[in-house]
């Protein structure tokens, strides 16, 4: 008996399917275009133009992530159509902190088999998050691997880059004792400490906050916070940004202060929500490792001259962020101090 000839979608991979999938997402793409875009999905590589006269001395910015195990929590709840937000917040949130306006985002899905549906729901939300970003989607990739990866299993990874004129470089050199550190409210635990949040999960014997289940809490999208940053620089001298992402206040504020320089945190000036209160009671987990693995409600500091704090958080305000005065820039080499 003579065996049939192989094709590659016996194999495993569908090229007519992988085409098909392009041309569903190509009007979500288009909803992300910039005028200094120059080629659409289809090309081996996304074309941008950077405007002439904008930059005296452009400085690209770029940045690269993924959404972490928030993945396996959106396999088990079946939440495709947000987690692309998570993708472009955690990129275009580190690169905004260098003071860049986020220009462009590439991204990278790779599955065991394509299911269009579920793909599609993941590029709804990644160019739902460029366009809050206000980023052009240029380009990506997406794998189909047999083998790899398990039914219903896919993985992410997101790219971006920036720009920045050289003399507006955020680098936290300018930050001095006495200055501000304004906090900006997160939307729940973003995209960082989702090992942890699954093991408690696993334990947990009451999975309601409030009376909404925990796991409709834990997949509220990271915030993106470029547009409120973007208008801010047009008004206030921003002296330094971080991103709170894994490691927490604890560990990110510090990226940005210079070795004679520590922060003092007022932890009685905001009240986080009540997902962080479950999680740490339910998990039964120490303070001090609860801001050392999540954000508890702080998902971007700013830091300027005190004379700039109320100005920047009317600023803040009028762009819908919640904000306040978090703490204070201290003398002194040492870690965050939480008084």
């Amino acid at each position: 008996m003579t065996t049939p000839p192989l094709t590659y979608k016996d194999a495993g991979v569908d090229i007519d399917a992988g085409i098909a999938f392009v041309e569903k997402i190509k009007p979500l793409v288009a909803r992300t275009r910039r005028p200094e875009v120059i080629a659409g999905l289809g090309g081996f590589g996304g074309l941008f133009a950077l405007p002439p006269g904008r930059y005296k001395e452009a400085v690209l910015v770029s940045g690269t992530d993924g959404v972490g195990t928030k993945l396996k929590l959106a396999q088990a709840t079946e939440c495709h159509d947000t987690i692309g937000i998570d993708l472009v917040a955690m990129c275009v949130n580190d690169v905004l902190v260098q003071g860049a306006e986020p220009l462009f985002f590439l991204d990278y899905f790779a599955c065991g088999r394509l299911d269009s549906a579920l793909a599609t729901a993941v590029v709804s939300g990644i160019a739902m998050g460029c366009e809050q970003a206000g980023a052009a989607l240029i380009g990506g990739e997406t794998a189909e691997m047999p083998d790899m990866y398990a039914a219903g299993d896919y993985d992410l990874a997101g790219f971006c880059v920036g720009a920045v004129e050289r003399s507006q470089l955020i680098d936290g050199s300018a930050i001095c004792a006495g200055d501000t550190i304004i906090g900006l409210a997160s939307s729940g635990p973003h995209s960082n400490g989702y090992s942890l949040i699954r093991k408690v999960l696993e334990i947990a014997e009451n999975r309601v906050v409030d009376g909404t289940p925990a796991e409709k809490l834990l997949m509220e999208p990271t915030r993106i916070y470029v547009r409120a940053i973007l208008k801010l620089l047009e008004s206030t001298a921003i002296k330094g940004l971080a991103h709170i992402t894994g490691g927490g206040i604890t560990e990110n504020v510090p990226r940005i202060l210079g070795r004679d320089l520590h922060a003092e945190i007022d932890v009685n000036s905001w009240q986080q929500q009540a997902v962080f209160d479950w999680l740490q009671a339910a998990g039964r987990i120490e303070t001090d490792e609860m801001r050392r693995t999540f954000n508890c409600g702080v998902g971007m500091t700013v830091v300027v001259d005190p004379n700039d704090t109320d100005a920047a958080l009317e600023s803040l305000a009028s762009s819908g962020e919640k904000a306040w005065r978090l703490g204070t820039v201290v003398a002194g080499a040492g870690p965050v101090s939480y008084v």
